[in-house]
């Protein structure tokens, strides 16, 4: 009992220190304690998973409920959250069920890990080590998020992003991996893909239109071609 004890108040110090490592803004521990809702998210989360580890749900959802009420960060007591998690602002952040976090992940507002409401059992993304989502996001999926990797403001991923990779858009998709630019586009310049989609109609229509003049050059060309004349019969 007294490792459980140990290790719990290990792991808060942990929360407090990485915000104060992570963000420029928190001038003392004490302000870090007292001010920030993304810590007492963070904490009142890690009590409610507890409950919910030990089959007591209702007592679990009444703790997370009563968190969202006051933080504006709703964490589903069943989520399992690795050490040194920061929620930076948090406002609107959303995490769910069978969603899992790594160590030393920071995510923004505005973010949600959610399920796309296809999926039954494991519905909610799986988030590696060394993570950051920014603010606004949405990852919509069981699937993962791979170590050390960054999801662009206002991001919308619904497949999986490897290990080491930057990956920006709606939907998401990677344009640096290890280093390395795989695209041309940033945070700003993402892809449209209305536009993508207009541009293919557009292909396809120039195309049959093509096709179609041909064929009524075709047609109007034997149309226009004299029939042979019978020959007489002897």
């Amino acid at each position: 009992m007294s490792n459980l004890i140990f290790d719990y108040l290990k792991q808060i110090q942990e929360d407090v220190a990485c915000i104060k490592v992570r963000d420029p803004a928190a001038t003392s521990i004490v302000e870090v304690l007292l001010l920030y809702p993304g810590l007492k998210a963070v904490i009142a989360h890690r009590h409610a998973h507890w409950f919910y580890d030990h089959n007591m749900r209702f007592l679990a959802r009444y703790i997370s409920q009563r968190s969202a009420r006051k933080t504006n960060i709703e964490i589903h007591p069943g989520a399992k959250i690795g050490r040194r998690f920061f929620i930076d602002h948090g406002t609107g952040v959303v995490i769910g069920e069978t969603a899992e976090i790594g160590d030393d992940v920071t995510i923004y507002q505005g973010v949600t890990l959610g399920g796309t409401g296809k999926d039954v059992g494991k519905r909610h993304p799986t988030v590696g080590n060394h993570v950051m989502i920014g603010a606004g996001a949405k990852v919509l999926g069981p699937f993962k998020i791979g170590d050390n990797s960054n999801i662009a403001a206002g991001s919308v991923v619904l497949n999986e992003i490897p290990e080491n990779c930057t990956a920006v858009g709606s939907p998401a998709h990677v344009v640096r991996q290890n280093g390395v630019r795989v695209d041309y586009l940033d945070q700003v310049h993402v892809p449209d893909p209305v536009k993508h989609e207009m541009e293919r109609l557009q292909s396809e229509i120039d195309l049959l239109r093509t096709e179609l003049e041909a064929l009524k050059h075709k047609t109007g060309k034997e149309t226009a071609e004299p029939k042979p004349e019978a020959t007489p019969a002897e």
